[in-house]
């Protein structure tokens, strides 16, 4: 059996690469999110509010099982939030406490567990951190979204480099997966450009129908996880990198 664990699995990209990785033979899933939205036989719900680290850190044991089974063991840190859009400066300081939680400090929860449960295995594992390109560059009024998607992908360099001075062949990736249509992007759009001057732009990309997919996206997330043999140098990646 190849065991999934996948964050924000109940919409948006999470919910179809949950969709996408059971129409895989001998997969089985376990989706992390507050609420169940997928039914299946081989889908395990395990409801989870990220932003609360206590109540993860609690719940840890029922994620991360142990399977003597596994042919491979996958972590998706997908779930991921934007926060309110504003300039630093004009936000209360528990909005920066949120984002973080959700996208720095319970993937890196879940990352350290996911290396300590699985480090015996003698099969494929992959961590694979869903990013944005937000993390590579300034973007006003998304100041703590930007910050905790480049502290992520700067765990996902130190957490590579580790493993490979280890020689635990456990392959770690951050992936920029693009401007995909879902209920992220509806709040981008409806932003004033007082907030976040980009919103325009991101106005126009809808209207003009060039948002991807969600599942577009995933299938060709799933084709990489599968290729177990895919030896890309670059630990950073773009989803133009995936075949």
């Amino acid at each position: 059996m190849h065991y999934y664990i996948i964050t924000g699995a109940s919409r948006g990209l999470g919910k179809a690469l949950t969709q996408a990785i059971l129409a895989e033979a001998n997969t089985k899933v376990i989706g992390v999110s507050r609420h169940a939205t997928i039914e299946h036989d081989r889908y395990h719900h395990q409801p989870l509010d990220l932003s609360d680290s206590i109540a993860v850190e609690n719940n840890l044991a029922k994620v991360f099982g142990q399977w003597p089974d596994a042919e491979s063991v996958t972590l998706i840190n997908n779930a991921a939030v934007l926060g309110e859009i504003g300039y630093l400066g004009e936000q209360p300081n528990e909005h920066f406490t949120f984002v973080f939680t959700v996208n720095t400090v319970v993937p890196a929860m879940f990352m350290n567990t996911f290396l300590s449960a699985y480090a015996s295995y003698q099969v494929p594992r992959t961590i694979l951190n869903i990013s944005s390109g937000a993390a590579q560059r300034p973007v006003d009024g998304w100041s703590a979204y930007c910050a905790s998607k480049a502290a992520l992908e700067m765990l996902t360099l130190t957490a590579q480099k580790e493993q490979d001075l280890r020689g635990s062949g456990i392959r770690v990736r951050a992936l920029s997966p693009g401007v995909i249509d879902t209920t992220m992007q509806e709040q981008i759009r409806s932003t004033d450009a007082q907030q976040f001057s980009e919103a325009p732009r991101f106005a126009e990309l809808h209207a003009e129908g060039k948002l991807q997919n969600a599942e577009e996206v995933a299938g060709k997330v799933v084709r990489w996880i599968l290729d177990t043999n895919s030896k890309e140098s670059d630990v950073i990646l773009h989803i133009t990198d995936l075949s």
